[in-house]
């Protein structure tokens, strides 16, 4: 088989770096990209560092300029994209009453179009290969609504609407559309906005009690980025420690 080419956006540290290491390990050349050179370079270098093979790229998923750009070069240097991981996001928290206008227009932006606009471009890549593979990564918070939230749920909520979406408009030339929802992940962003109260909230509401691991989404989007995942189609799948299917936890 030939090597595959997988490309996953936000991939400088957390999640999107953890998909990045996990889809190198499976055998893919993965194409890092993120708004931040610096991290993004040195998330490849890493892969690399283990006998991987990764390149890196800057891209801004909320600039259509950049999007463009970096799918030319895809164009130009491999002529493919076999599996996107639309990984990039913002998360801003404002009081519904003070959301401000332009922060709700950005969170839209990089979140719901950049995850459109990409997708878009890849599967023109894909359909000629009849294979493919679009994960977008979600968040529970698209199902179930949090205090300051308003753009950020609402645009993950978008987005599995979009999954849907391309998932039934691209399943002829045999390329599926899934989601990935993670609930509280032990991130360097989740640490630096998650308050002591929050996190004792979040850690309430999940049965097992604590935040997940990067590598439990990465592992998820390996598989559904994998030949076994052919017949899944379409789908949000939470990784969240049970907090979707909690009701009373305590009595």
């Amino acid at each position: 088989m030939e090597q595959r080419l997988a490309v996953v956006t936000g991939a400088g540290s957390g999640i999107g770096y953890a998909i990045a290491e996990r889809l190198s390990q499976d055998g893919h050349h993965v194409m890092l990209t993120d708004r931040d050179p610096k991290a993004v370079d040195e998330a490849a270098a890493k892969i690399r560092a283990l006998g991987l093979s990764a390149d890196a790229s800057q891209m801004d998923v909320g600039q259509l300029e950049s999007i463009d750009e970096l799918f030319g070069v895809i164009v130009r240097d491999y002529q493919r994209c076999d599996i996107l991981v639309n990984n990039a996001g913002v998360a801003r928290t404002y009081d519904f009453l003070d959301f401000p206008d332009d922060d709700w227009q950005s969170t839209i932006g990089v979140n719901l179009t950049g995850a459109f606009r990409c997708s878009q471009r890849a599967a023109r890549l894909m359909v000629p290969r009849r294979w493919g593979r679009v994960v977008n990564i979600s968040s529970i918070s698209a199902m179930r609504a949090g205090v300051g939230r308003t753009a950020y749920g609402t645009s993950k909520a978008a987005l599995n609407g979009l999954t849907r979406q391309i998932a039934i408009e691209l399943a002829p030339y045999g390329i599926t559309a899934n989601a990935v929802a993670p609930g509280p992940i032990e991130t360097a962003l989740a640490q630096e906005l998650h308050t002591e109260t929050t996190r004792a909230e979040l850690c309430r509401l999940v049965p097992a009690g604590h935040y997940g691991k990067p590598e439990s989404v990465a592992s998820t989007v390996a598989f559904l980025a994998s030949e076994g995942a052919e017949y899944i189609n379409g789908h949000t799948l939470p990784v969240d420690g049970g907090l979707m299917a909690a009701g009373v936890l305590r009595t």
